[in-house]
Formats: C-alpha cells, structure tokens, sequence
C-alpha cells in the first residue's frame, strides 16, 4: 500500500500543470487518484486526432469502449442477480439493457460533461449523439486499465447504480416504442408497416418522414433527422394510441 500511495505522489509531482488539471479534474469525477493519466488520455482521444503508438496502431477511445461495456454489464448484472432474488433470467436481462441503454449511457456522459475533455480534430457540433455514452464506456474501461475490477464497482455504484438505478421506476420504463409496438402486433397477429413518405433537407439538414400502418391503416406520422429516430417516434405516438390495449393483461 505504502508503494501505491508513493507512486502516486511521485507522478503527480512530477506532472505539468496541465496534467495537474486534468488529474484534479478526473479526481472530481471519478472520486478517487487515478495512478496513471494515459488510460484515461486515450478514453478522451477521438479517431479525428489520428494519433498512433509506436507500434503504428490507432489511438483512441473506441478500444475502450468494448472494454467498459463489459464491466459496466458485469457490475450491473451482479447488483441486479442480488437485489432482485425472485428476478428471472429474462426479467434481469431485460432490466440490465434498460440501465445500460444507449440513451441512459448518453444522459450518464452529459451529466459528467465527459465531451469537454475529447481530444479531437473536428468540432463537438460534428460529432455523433452517441458520443456522450461512447465516452462513458470508454472512461469505465480506463478506470480498469488504471485500478482495476474493485474501482470499477466503486465508480458504477456511485454514478450509475445510487443516482439512476431504482428497480421500481425501471420496471415501467421503455426502452424502444417500437420494439413494443412490433411485440404486440405480433401477438395480436396484426400486419405492421413503417414506410418512408418523406426525404428531403430543410436548411441544410436531411429530415425523413415516416408513417406507421397497422392493420391497413395509418396510426401515426413522424419526422427526425434519420428513418431509425423517425420510426420510433411515429411507434411513440402509435404507443400512446394504443396504450390501454397493450397493457391490457
């Protein structure tokens, strides 16, 4: 213990005051030391920086991601195996994709600001939505590069699990209207179509408009800046329609 404590110290004071920016900035969100500042440089390096090691392999958070999507599941899965005793294989799974959803991950990274810190050649404005949550991962894989599964745990407990993970609240929550709504037209045995009514730009941004038919008919209309966004907010409003029907037992 007395060598970690050393080896901290010692890199910190021999750090640039800009690298003592950025470890008392990472200190404030991750709650502890971090030992080493390059997990967490790389967890902040976008591919635009086209920056490589010595060995010519690309350096960047994406690496990253894959690995901090592993313990964020794995953290997650092990809370929800002991707070849920009577929970099923399907009921823990379904309740571990609602936690680890790409929309939750994005919210959990805008909270932290994780976008301030990117390393990058191109402008925040260019980047895609998903960058918030893709960093996110990316700082959970750097915090097991840096200390560890224990610190993992440590951090997810804090920030995810204490501040967002209430059982109750989950249960009810919805992770994809549109996954709903196929589900229950599906088992009600009624025929479904998204189709594309509309594509075109408005000052410069693409926008598509999709209408949802169900059982021949037109339910609901939407349009998003891309056909995915456009069709789960067109099954959202056909959800809303339906509402009683689908949760009809």
């Amino acid at each position: 213990m007395k060598k970690i404590f050393k080896n901290i110290f010692t890199k910190k004071d021999s750090r640039s005051p800009e690298d003592g920016i950025f470890f008392d900035a990472l200190k404030a969100i991750l709650g502890f030391d971090p030992v080493s500042l390059e997990p967490y440089r790389r967890a902040f390096t976008h591919r635009s920086s086209n920056k490589h090691d010595d060995k010519g392999n690309p350096v960047n958070y994406e690496r990253l991601e894959f690995l901090g999507d592993a313990m964020l599941s794995s953290v997650i899965a092990a809370h929800l195996f002991n707070e849920v005793p009577s929970g099923d294989e399907g009921y823990l799974t379904k309740m571990r994709s609602k936690i680890v959803s790409r929309e939750h991950l994005n919210e959990l990274g805008r909270d932290l600001n994780l976008i301030g810190f990117i390393d990058s050649k191109i402008a925040p404005v260019h980047f895609g939505e998903n960058v918030h949550g893709n960093i996110f991962e990316a700082l959970v894989g750097a915090i097991y590069l840096d200390q560890g599964y224990p610190y993992c745990e440590i951090f997810i407990q804090k920030r995810v699990i204490e501040p967002y993970v209430d059982i109750p609240r989950l249960e009810g929550k919805v992770i994809s209207y549109k996954s709903l709504l196929i589900e229950w037209c599906q088992k009600e045995k009624l025929a479904f179509h998204y189709d594309v009514f509309e594509d075109n730009g408005i000052d410069g941004q693409r926008l598509y408009g999709v209408r949802l038919s169900i059982g021949g008919k037109v339910v609901s209309k939407a349009r998003a800046t891309s056909k995915k966004k456009a069709e789960e907010k067109a099954s959202q409003r056909a959800y809303f329609a339906f509402q009683e029907k689908i949760n009809k037992k």
